[in-house]
């Protein structure tokens, strides 16, 4: 249990996620902030987060809690719950925090984190990226990452229902 207290730990409140940050900008760390759903997390999750972590000195991770799951993906979803997306999440040595948000956006969140450096998918244009303005304010990066071909969750869930 002492390994998974450790995992678990990472895991933060809204208050915890906070007063970290404050920490880290304090010690001039630069801080790294992304978001999604992590339903199913595959090698293309672990490339595109890993590249993430690779931009700053901690990495942060916005997970959305099953509600916002189910109001953004469908009443399916998620596959598994918020501390189990969470828990696997904290489990790599580079993530530094993961913390649930409710909202279906984490603008409140990148508010209250003030990360230096905001990251998503190229799938997104840096003007439809939430939190953009937050950073851009601050004299942070948006930085978009290409992903890895042939993963997503929504591809392995239809694979997964057409081998059933």
């Amino acid at each position: 249990m002492k390994m998974l207290n450790q995992i678990r730990s990472k895991i933060k409140t809204l208050d915890e996620i906070i007063a970290a940050s404050e920490n880290w900008q304090s010690q001039n760390k630069r801080i790294v902030f992304t978001n999604g759903c992590f339903d199913i997390v595959h090698l293309g999750h672990i490339d595109y987060l890993s590249r993430a972590a690779d931009l700053a000195d901690v990495l942060v991770i916005g997970v959305n809690t099953d509600a916002s799951v189910s109001r953004i993906k469908g009443k399916n979803r998620p596959l598994q719950d918020e501390l189990s997306r969470s828990t696997l999440l904290a489990s790599f040595q580079f993530v530094e925090a993961v913390v649930l948000f409710d909202d279906d956006t984490p603008y409140e969140l990148i508010k209250a984190i003030q990360p230096d450096v905001l990251v998503k998918g190229s799938d997104y244009k840096e003007a439809d990226i939430v939190g953009a303005d937050i950073v851009g304010d601050k004299g942070g990066k948006i930085v978009t990452i290409d992903f890895l071909d042939g993963y997503s969750t929504s591809s392995i869930i239809e694979k997964a229902n057409n081998d059933a």
